[in-house]
């Protein structure tokens, strides 16, 4: 089983806060798209032997292509992998992008889920982060949606902003829970090298990130959600039961994958491999040379066995300790049973048997809990 994640590499303007290749001229989407289409038909022999289960259109801003886009993508797959049973079809959208015109052009494609990016149901949040919609937008997206027939819908959201209240994100959460979507992602604001958001704070033009209210935030999304009936399955993402996005799950359960665009990643469970982050030099590869400008990591056993621990502590499912011993080939499971003592003793991590799972106060230390866990 594998999914097909293709990069949508354009944005009508910038958020201040991403670090994801795109660009806000859209001179070239007609080239790239023909490229992307190329790069499809080119890498038809990556998944042999495996069913195609998911698509993922992501970006930069998926929703500024037309449908009939969409659809020429879905031709191309279908002609270059036969054996499909898709059972999800995602498309990110920006709400500014969903009216009911467009949706219903969308209906006749084959997007079964909608990611709509909401970040915030406050105007001050939005400006803040430069988002092309406004908070009425969000709620009239959600609700065309639903009219149009997209039943399977997630929502983004973003906490942790130097200028959100606690009550603040508290009324954000209200508004996202009273929806009642089957799902939602919702990521701590983080300021990342190169980003517009960085460069203000090192300006001092706006306030650094603070720790321990992100923390707080989060410990409330993860109370709140859970008494609204949600199941925190990811350390950022929340599900009714049975809404899991089967694309993403499968990212942090070590199956394959291809991806499709400028600077989209690959993974074939031995090697990594990501094309070029830019547009010019990854269309002109494809198209005048029939070639992709592509760089591969071959992973060694403890580089796959690490994987393993830091995505798999992630989700509620957890660390399965026999697993990450036959990924290691051997020694793993004395030295994680070894480091992983004092994360049980101090109530960050719960053991079942052999599987371990961290617990809320343990999740936001997820990352360097992980990182002690790591075999040599």
């Amino acid at each position: 089983m594998a999914g097909i994640y293709l990069h949508i590499p354009f944005c009508r303007q910038a958020c201040v806060y991403c670090n994801f290749h795109f660009s806000t001229s859209q001179k070239s989407v007609h080239t790239v798209v023909d490229a992307m289409i190329r790069e499809i038909t080119l890498k038809r022999d990556r998944l042999l032997g495996e069913t195609i289960e998911t698509v993922y259109i992501g970006g930069g801003t998926p929703s500024l292509l037309p449908p009939a886009t969409i659809s020429r993508f879905w031709n191309a797959i279908q002609d270059a992998f036969p054996d499909i049973n898709l059972l999800e079809f995602t498309l990110e959208a920006n709400p500014d992008d969903l009216t009911p015109e467009y949706l219903q052009a969308l209906r006749r494609t084959p997007v079964n889920r909608l990611s709509i990016g909401i970040q915030s149901f406050r105007d001050a949040d939005l400006k803040f982060m430069n988002r092309a919609h406004h908070a009425g937008q969000a709620l009239r997206a959600i609700h065309a949606a639903r009219d149009a027939g997209f039943e399977n819908l997630t929502a983004d959201l973003i906490y942790g902003l130097p200028d959100m209240p606690l009550a603040a994100w508290h009324d954000n959460l209200d508004t996202l829970l009273e929806l009642n979507i089957p799902h939602f992602s919702a990521y701590a604001l983080t300021v990342e090298p190169k980003t517009a958001l960085h460069h203000a704070v090192a300006q001092k033009k706006a306030a650094p990130t603070d720790s321990e209210h992100q923390a707080e935030a989060f410990l409330l999304l993860a109370r709140r959600s859970a008494e609204a009936g949600y199941q925190q399955y990811e350390i950022s993402n929340f599900a009714l039961p049975g809404h899991y996005a089967v694309h993403n799950t499968a990212y942090w359960s070590g199956k394959k994958y291809l991806g499709i665009g400028p600077s989209a990643h690959s993974f074939d469970g031995y090697s990594r491999s990501w094309n070029v982050a830019n547009n010019t030099l990854y269309a002109a590869a494809l198209l005048q040379r029939g070639q992709f400008e592509e760089t591969t990591e071959v992973l060694t056993l403890s580089e796959r066995t690490n994987e393993y621990i830091m995505t798999s502590l992630r989700t509620m499912w957890g660390l399965d300790i026999d697993r990450a011993e036959a990924l290691s080939a051997g020694g793993a499971k004395l030295q994680i049973e070894r480091n992983a003592q004092r994360y049980l003793a101090n109530g960050h991590m719960t053991q079942a048997g052999n599987i371990l799972t961290l617990t809320d106060e343990g999740k936001l230390f997820a990352d360097g809990i992980a990182s002690d866990l790591f075999i040599d």
